[in-house]
């Protein structure tokens, strides 16, 4: 019997995926993975989540501003459109900082003020915050706690442990994807942060096992294992652990 896990960050609404979708979803369960939070990163993706949740009662959709969208408008319209679907609505994300593609100082301050207005709205809704910090790991948790964020989930955090361990006094958690098989800072950090803040992603179609080729999220089992191998321990033992980080983080929409 193939263990249960939840994919916590896959982009399902990808063009890439609409010849085969119910295919993908399908090999996804059939290792276990039976449930898929399917992130945005504008108004087109929140809106075509929604509606593939419909179809499919494996997906779990969020809705969210990619940072790299500096754009206050757009911004706004989110924001309303979270606030009208909220309960539909698993997560918001995925939001953040990228300071490996914004690296202007007056167009991180525009990313920061967004990010501010979705950290905001996470704590009124009480909804998870699914945070993107390319580049900007130690600035992206410094900012969530100088706001007060609650429900946190990292993805595919690109720090060190340093910047990642306030985060986890704060009892954020991070999601692990399948590249952490050819990622030497992943492998490191996964070994230092303590298994009770982990999580599993796919990010799907990309951060596959291997470079060039779409990814998806069946390769949920692949982060798994390997946080296994780092860690010492049984698959079972840590999906088990996984499991109950999800339950924690996402509590009744997902269970």
């Amino acid at each position: 019997m193939p263990q249960k896990l939840i994919d916590t960050h896959a982009h399902l609404c990808d063009p890439v995926f609409d010849a085969d979708r119910s295919l993908v979803i399908e090999r996804a369960r059939n290792v276990g993975v039976d449930k898929i939070v399917i992130v945005s990163e504008n108004m087109a993706d929140a809106r075509r989540n929604l509606a593939l949740a419909r179809i499919h009662p494996e997906l779990f959709p969020a809705a969210g501003l990619y940072p790299t969208h500096l754009d206050v408008t757009a911004a706004d319209e989110m924001v309303a459109f979270i606030k009208k679907e909220h309960t539909r609505l698993v997560a918001i994300g995925e939001v953040g900082l990228d300071f490996w593609a914004v690296r202007e100082p007056e167009e991180k301050e525009i990313q920061k003020q967004i990010f501010c207005r979705f950290i905001d709205l996470s704590l009124k809704l009480d909804l998870p915050l699914n945070v993107h910090s390319r580049s900007a790991g130690r600035h992206a948790v410094a900012f969530l706690l100088e706001k007060g964020a609650k429900r946190l989930q990292m993805h595919a955090f690109d720090g060190k442990f340093g910047a990642a361990m306030p985060a986890v006094e704060a009892g954020f958690f991070f999601s692990i994807p399948p590249s952490i098989v050819r990622s030497r800072q992943k492998q490191k950090l996964v070994k230092q942060l303590p298994l009770s803040c982990l999580l599993v992603e796919t990010d799907s179609p990309v951060l596959g096992p291997n470079t060039g080729t779409r990814n998806e999220p069946v390769n949920a089992v692949v982060s798994l294992e390997m946080i296994a191998q780092i860690k010492s321990l049984q698959p079972q033992a840590v999906a088990e652990a996984v499991l109950e980080n999800t339950r924690q983080l996402y509590g009744k929409d997902l269970f």
